[in-house]
């Protein structure tokens, strides 16, 4: 099982920033949990009143940014539990703990990341894409195996996974980064479908969805390069406000569905 690096004594019960929040009551995972999008994830889902459990495999990385959320936020009841998220038994147990300490889980945002690319199709390295399938579709896999029947269980239960546009174009020198996308979106639709025949006629209460950016950006990235223009490029704290409007739509309005927040090739 994971080490949980940032225990805030909530065992069996729920305690969001604000009780009239948007997601109070609510229990979320977040995988990826470390990086700059994690970050902001944390951060918004925290305010919204949701209790936020995050996952990344650096232990430091992780509570760092648990220790950034929960004061950035007032002391909201935010979590994290160092998983390897490549480990399906490991993953397995992530989710089941997060159900028996927290009694119900009602999303998974994944934003497990990373890019490999290069010049020309002809250049292309196999050994990205052994890199880029680990870490960009094994992590789908499992934590939608994990996750799906708690999500199911859950009357608001939402799957969310961070796409590229380049899943749906890809170019010549990302093959490698757009094929494991584009398989990430295909498990991911998949979950959507399994959703959709557990609904039955009256429809899915719980919902898999894809939010797809071109890239993302952040403060680090703009100071590092203060010229340049990041065109088309999504914010980190905007994908964070998207991530939480997913559980202001109905389920059967996002499942199955991407969201574009940047322009549609």
């Amino acid at each position: 099982m994971s080490d949980r690096v940032q225990n805030t004594a909530l065992k069996g019960k729920t305690m969001g920033n604000g009780a009239n929040g948007a997601l109070s009551g609510a229990v979320i995972a977040v995988a990826g949990a470390g990086g700059p999008a994690g970050r902001a994830a944390l951060l918004r889902l925290a305010e919204a009143g949701a209790t936020v459990v995050g996952a990344d495999n650096d232990p430091q990385r992780l509570s760092e940014a648990v220790d950034a959320a929960r004061y950035a936020s007032g002391g909201a009841s935010v979590i994290g539990d160092t998983v390897d998220l490549l480990d399906l038994q490991s993953t397995r147990d992530w989710a089941a703990h997060i159900e028996k300490d927290f009694g119900r889980v009602d999303g998974l945002v994944h934003l497990v990341g990373g890019w490999r690319g290069s010049e020309t199709f002809t250049k292309t390295s196999l050994d990205d894409w052994d890199f880029l399938e680990l870490l960009l579709v094994k992590t789908v896999q499992h934590t939608s195996l994990a996750f799906h029947e708690a999500l199911q269980r859950s009357d608001r239960g939402r799957y969310v996974l961070i796409s590229a546009a380049g899943a749906s174009r890809p170019t010549a020198g990302n093959a490698a980064y757009s094929a494991a996308k584009a398989a990430a979106e295909a498990w991911t639709l998949a979950l959507a479908d399994y959703f959709r025949k557990a609904g039955g006629p009256e429809g899915p209460t719980s919902a898999a969805t894809i939010l797809v950016v071109k890239a993302l950006v952040h403060d680090a990235m703009r100071a590092e390069r203060p010229n340049a223009k990041f065109a088309g490029f999504t914010d980190v704290k905007d994908l964070a406000e998207a991530v939480e409007g997913v559980w202001s739509k109905p389920a059967a309005e996002v499942n199955g569905n991407r969201l574009w927040l940047t322009e549609k090739p």
